[in-house]
């Protein structure tokens, strides 16, 4: 019996001396981040950007490796697939959390796939229209709408997209019918509004906010809790008419599930001193993006609580995949 006792002492002893030494030599090559996103895109530049920082204090070189393709599935399922070992990490956004009711299909599962790391920044969305829509303010839009359901449309970068949710979600709370036109990215969405073909959309701030301060289209309202420093006299919807309503573009890392919690806690550890520094905080909110700082547990709790939110608008408004 001593002999068993002493064994399993010695086992535990052992364990806890082998845990910490995991974190304390990590990471001992380069690290990836795989954006399942085009380049050039927000998650890449801010994957970049935590790569470039993440550098110094790590002391390993980041590689960003783009995986675009089927609205992010493609790379998401690549680092669901590679190893557990904490040099591999998924640069995620909330795509992601609209895609587990979206793509029931898909081959992973975010929150049993996937181990929160941290979440990195948000970005608010500007409500536009063209001139040519006889509406000066938000109420005046909804009021305008109500007379012709079916009768205007907004465009989106492809379903499932935060711009598409932003718009799903405005039509849900604010009461309205809107025709849902979708392009295969941003850029031919905002040229057709930019001409008069659609009549409004959602779009990220930071890219619209030029075409509103030039005059030519109409912002009527922010997506965000409070007003954006971009923009700081134009509303947000929520005071603007559709009280309750928020809908940004955020980004996060996650790890593969089974990584080593040492390593997870200690690059949460990192990516908030980053974000959370004055310099690049205030680089970002010049673009138009808030830091966001969450231990793990809270980002956790954020990542589910934003499926639970675009589940609901994915099934009451029937949207299927593209």
């Amino acid at each position: 019996m001593i002999r068993v006792v002493t064994a399993l002492v010695a086992g535990v002893v052992a364990g806890l001396g082998t845990f910490p030494a995991t974190a304390q030599t990590w990471p001992e090559r380069g690290l990836k981040i795989i954006v399942p996103f085009a380049a050039g895109g927000p998650a890449d530049v801010y994957a970049r950007v935590l790569g470039q920082h993440l550098a110094g204090p790590l002391g390993q070189s980041i590689l960003v490796d783009n995986r675009p393709g089927a609205g992010s599935v493609l790379g998401t399922d690549a680092a669901a697939k590679s190893p557990a070992d904490g040099y591999t990490f998924l640069m995620m956004s909330n795509t992601h959390t609209v895609n587990e009711t979206l793509v029931p299909g898909k081959p992973y599962q975010l929150m049993r796939d996937f181990m929160p790391v941290a979440p990195v920044n948000y970005s608010d969305l500007l409500l536009v229209v063209h001139p040519s829509v006889p509406a000066q303010s938000l109420r005046e839009l909804i009021g305008l709408v109500k007379t012709k359901p079916g009768g205007f449309n907004y465009a989106s970068s492809g379903i499932g997209t935060p711009y598409h949710m932003a718009g799903e979600l405005f039509k849900a709370m604010a009461g309205v019918d809107i025709v849902h036109v979708p392009f295969r990215g941003s850029t031919g969405a905002r040229a057709d509004v930019l001409g008069g073909h659609v009549h409004m959309m959602f779009d990220a701030i930071t890219t619209m906010a030029s075409n509103v301060q030039a005059g030519s289209l109409r912002g009527l309202a922010t997506s965000g809790r409070e007003r954006s420093p971009v923009l700081p006299n134009v509303p947000t919807v929520d005071e603007a008419g559709v009280p309750g309503y928020e809908a940004t573009i955020w980004l996060g890392l996650m790890a593969p599930a089974g990584t080593p919690a040492a390593i997870v806690e200690r690059l949460n550890g990192e990516v908030g001193k980053i974000v959370g520094r004055a310099d690049i905080r205030a680089e970002w909110q010049k673009q138009g993006a808030q830091p966001m700082v969450m231990s793990t547990s809270a980002f956790d709790a954020y990542l589910r609580a934003d499926i639970d939110k675009w589940s609901k608008i994915v099934r009451s408004a029937n949207i299927k995949p593209e």
